[in-house]
């Protein structure tokens, strides 16, 4: 199911007969260094297993497709309510989160990563009516950070040894969008 479209760029629902493609991707090192970690490769097992279930943990898995290519994964999910107050985000807002990654390299650095950040913050808001879109990638990888800001994505914080990769408890930036009218952070 097509979740949406814009121009070369189509993002549709993850089904079974996609996970040896998610396999492929996430048992590629290059991949693997930016998400889930290079320690961390999957096979098919794995990725039926875990992408298999989270549906049944509200989180809406896609692949993205551009010119008839598929060429990478993007998930969103509504933020719980216990996420809101660890993060310290406002209880009564209509949040949700998301994660992406492009695993074919040969589609790194076209600025299509951006293209599609922004498209599916802009969905989220627009079409389920998110008051606000956050993100958490690791400080150290600018590259996405960079990304994220160029989709209008705003550093909110920093959350201390927030993520489990490589073997060690990394930092992240928690990332917002959009700012509210008069500038201010949601």
């Amino acid at each position: 199911m097509r979740v949406f479209q814009t121009g070369g760029l189509a993002v549709r629902q993850l089904s079974a007969v996609d996970y040896p493609l998610l396999a492929k991707w996430l048992s590629d090192a290059s991949v693997l260094a930016f998400y889930e970690g290079r320690d961390n490769p999957y096979n098919l097992a794995q990725v039926e297993q875990v992408f298999g279930s989270k549906a049944d943990r509200h989180v809406t898995s896609c692949i993205v497709n551009y010119d008839g290519t598929d060429i990478g994964y993007i998930q969103f999910y509504p933020v719980a309510a216990d996420e809101k107050e660890k993060l310290g985000l406002t209880m009564s807002k209509t949040i949700y989160g998301m994660d992406q990654f492009i695993g074919d390299p040969s589609f790194w650095n076209r600025g299509l990563g951006t293209q599609l950040v922004t498209a599916m913050a802009q969905y989220l808001c627009q079409q389920l009516h998110a008051n606000q879109v956050v993100m958490d990638p690791q400080t150290w990888n600018t590259r996405a950070i960079r990304c994220y800001e160029k989709a209008g994505f705003h550093k909110i914080k920093q959350l201390p040894r927030h993520e489990w990769h490589e073997g060690e408890w990394r930092d992240c930036w928690l990332m917002s969008y959009p700012l509210e009218e008069g500038g201010e952070m949601p």
